[in-house]
């Protein structure tokens, strides 16, 4: 009587799954063949022989429109509301931000990702989570990984919460990183306030007033980003980040000089030049809901390089969480009429976090998932 064929592991006791992927950057930046769940669609792939060609910006000089000049202020307002309707992103220059503060921050996160992974893991990004250390996104997703490390950490401006990025360091890290909670806690109260300053820009561009939207995200409660592209032997079946808009308000970003971001817009990739002087500004999913659509929330992307690692400092600028997002009356109009429901930023940040990896339809994602929800 012959033997009967072994029955199948359950999927929770296969071999190839009691061993999670992990992405230890320091091996998988020398491997030739990277693994699978790193590797792209061919319709969503990047193509490095072929670069790019440049999204042309306008570069927005705060200082002058700070000044209250009416020539420059007209002409800072005209040029955000030209970028804002077409594709959400513009560069501010002159923008008031210590450069010492900026390398400094630049150097430290450097610091960070090159201490070993067991290091790093004790911030580990728990499930559901949106602040902590997270070695691509292996537990969270099992397929089109982003090829990147990154640290996230809330920054919040009320005044009850003055040290909330210290804390943080101080909490997870320990005593040793009472330094990196210092110089990220000060980057991220002068993101916070150069945030105020473009929503006054915002809000003039929109002709509501420099007011509103200020006063809106005086209290805001974001999150501050450090991001780390590794290269990869494999550039062109991978990406660092996939193509998605940005879930929170705004996103002021400082890169450093390799290069790698690239937006789509009139229906192809361009990539954003490099400038260690400015900040790449753009609009996010909870601003476009605020404009009630008249400004756009973009897709984008980062690719990598198989040479050069590639790093940045983000900070995502959200409303205080129990915020109502609703568009100012000056906006909802018979021939505009609302085209999303009101919303707290709470409830958006636990649908990105637990039920949707983000990508370009989002914010409509979760406005029918609210709308259900709610029936």
């Amino acid at each position: 009587m012959p033997m009967p064929l072994p029955m199948p592991l359950p999927p929770s006791r296969r071999k190839d799954e009691q061993k999670p992927l992990v992405f230890d950057a320091s091996l998988l930046q020398h491997e030739l063949n990277i693994p699978p769940q790193f590797i792209w669609p061919d319709d969503e792939k990047p193509c490095p022989n072929k670069p790019s060609p440049p999204l042309l910006m306008p570069h927005i000089d705060l200082g002058s429109f700070r000044s209250g000049d009416p020539l420059a202020v007209s002409n800072a307002t005209r040029l955000a509301n030209e970028a804002c309707r077409r594709h959400g992103f513009f560069l501010v220059v002159n923008h008031g931000i210590d450069l010492s503060l900026i390398r400094e921050a630049q150097r430290t996160l450097v610091s960070f990702f090159a201490m070993p992974l067991s290091e790093k893991q004790r911030a580990q990004r728990q499930l559901g989570d949106h602040c902590g250390y997270a070695s691509s996104f292996t537990k969270r997703f099992s397929s089109k990984l982003p090829w990147k490390e990154t640290l996230s950490f809330r920054y919040c401006a009320d005044k009850k919460s003055s040290n909330i990025v210290e804390d943080y360091f101080l909490n997870v890290m320990g005593e040793n990183f009472r330094n990196f909670g210092r110089v990220y806690q000060e980057y991220s109260e002068a993101m916070s306030n150069l945030s105020l300053v473009i929503m006054e820009l915002l809000g003039m561009s929109l002709g509501i007033g420099p007011t509103h939207f200020r006063d809106f995200f005086e209290e805001n409660d974001s999150i501050m980003r450090l991001n780390y592209y590794p290269p990869c032997q494999k550039p062109d079946q991978t990406l660092g980040t996939g193509p998605h808009c940005d879930p929170t308000s705004l996103t002021i970003l400082h890169e450093d000089d390799v290069g790698g971001l690239e937006v789509f817009v009139d229906e192809k990739w361009h990539s954003i030049r490099p400038n260690s002087e400015a900040f790449v500004v753009n609009i996010g999913d909870t601003f476009m809901a605020l404009s009630n659509g008249v400004y756009k929330s973009c897709l984008h992307r980062a690719v990598v390089n198989n040479q050069t690692a590639r790093q940045s400092l983000a900070f995502f600028l959200s409303p205080k969480m129990d915020k109502v997002v609703s568009p100012p009356k000056e906006l909802i109009e018979s021939q505009y009429p609302r085209l999303y429901p009101d919303f707290t930023w709470s409830t958006f940040l636990e649908f990105t976090q637990k039920h949707y990896r983000a990508d370009k339809k989002t914010l409509d994602a979760f406005a029918n998932w609210l709308q259900d929800k709610n029936n």
